[in-house]
């Protein structure tokens, strides 16, 4: 299995996010990425490539023009205003009882544009985040060229991204954007999401849509981020009526109970009739993860790896979460291998 990895990750690094009413130092930081890769190569999974310079016209297919220009110009705009280069952050958001119009300023622009306090903009965040878009476009343009799995090391993540909107460590929605590209080219696409947190951004992008099937495996919004979406009951709208299924499932679950709503949601992949799918690979479902609440085990990613690949499909994984740092590697592999392995026999 190719990888596509791209240093300039390490450009995005903010220093603080708003947890619990305290600023702690981020959870998602450039060593998640760097120890990943250094397991892909410990393990000779395959060769590593560097991205292709694509692009974010592809991002505008999902995203909305006004939102990646506000990601482009939003450094600069802070910077200007503040006189120094604090990370910036928003502090005040859009709410039910106010209007929903976009500000001038920039403080009020950073509300505007995002959903929670965990995506602070850096001097190399909007850098970061188009070359992670152009590594997960990268593994789009290798399968259509014949590679039958591809493994696009994105980061900073993506599948919190809304069309216009930021959160969750995610600025631009790299497997949404994949999975457009995809079904541009006459595919018909599927995304399985196994990330702890689910991905609300994508199910938004893709709701009243019935060209792509959403399906995601996450803790219940009843008592875990992103609290507001994520329910069984959200099934899609209009045209996607019936090309959105969700799994949310309690603190504390094992392998068994994720294996039985992987394999329920590997069989709705298989009766949609995808040819192509794309994985949102969050590791964060991890028994040692410091901010989620599943009690997987290293081997058990290579279960889920062995799941994924019985399904027979093209498949794009697009690196996520995870955050139990020194084992991210390990467990990251382990999928893959897994995958790899149930390939070979």
């Amino acid at each position: 299995m190719k990888t596509i990895y791209s240093e300039n990750h390490r450009l995005h690094h903010t220093r603080a996010e708003l947890v619990s009413g305290k600023m702690v130092p981020a959870f998602e930081y450039p060593r998640r990425a760097e120890i990943v890769i250094e397991r892909i190569r410990a393990v000779g999974l395959g060769p590593i490539l560097e991205p292709r310079a694509l692009g974010l016209e592809a991002a505008k297919r999902v995203h909305a023009p006004r939102f990646v220009d506000f990601l482009e110009g939003a450094w600069d705009a802070w910077v200007a205003r503040q006189g120094d280069e604090t990370d910036a952050l928003a502090f005040t958001w859009p709410t039910r009882s106010l209007r929903d119009v976009e500000p001038k300023t920039i403080e009020g622009q950073l509300g505007f544009y995002s959903f929670d306090a965990g995506c602070g903009i850096t001097k190399g965040t909007f850098a970061a985040a188009r070359s992670a878009v152009e590594v997960a476009l990268t593994g789009v343009a290798l399968l259509q060229e014949g590679e039958s799995s591809v493994f696009s090391l994105c980061r900073p993540p993506g599948h919190h991204a809304a069309s216009d909107q930021m959160g969750g460590y995610c600025y631009l929605n790299n497997a949404a954007i994949a999975a457009q590209a995809l079904t541009d080219q006459g595919r018909r696409v599927a995304i399985l999401d196994v990330d702890y947190h689910h991905g609300n951004g994508t199910q938004q992008i893709f709701y009243d849509r019935a060209d792509v099937l959403f399906v995601s495996l996450h803790g219940t919004p009843e008592t875990e981020y992103p609290f507001f979406l994520g329910y069984a009951d959200e099934t899609g709208f209009g045209a996607g009526e019936g090309a959105n299924l969700n799994f949310p499932l309690p603190f504390g679950t094992l392998w068994g109970a994720f294996d039985e709503a992987l394999q329920t949601g590997c069989r709705k992949v298989k009766d949609w009739g995808a040819d192509t799918l794309v994985v949102s690979l969050g590791l964060d479902t991890y028994e040692e993860d410091p901010i989620s609440k599943f009690k997987l085990k290293s081997e058990d990613f290579l279960r889920m790896g062995e799941r994924i690949a019985a399904l027979g499909l093209p498949t794009l994984f697009v690196f996520e979460g995870g955050y139990a740092v020194e084992p991210l590697g390990i467990n990251t592999a382990n999928v893959l291998s897994g995958f790899e392995g149930a390939h070979k026999l």
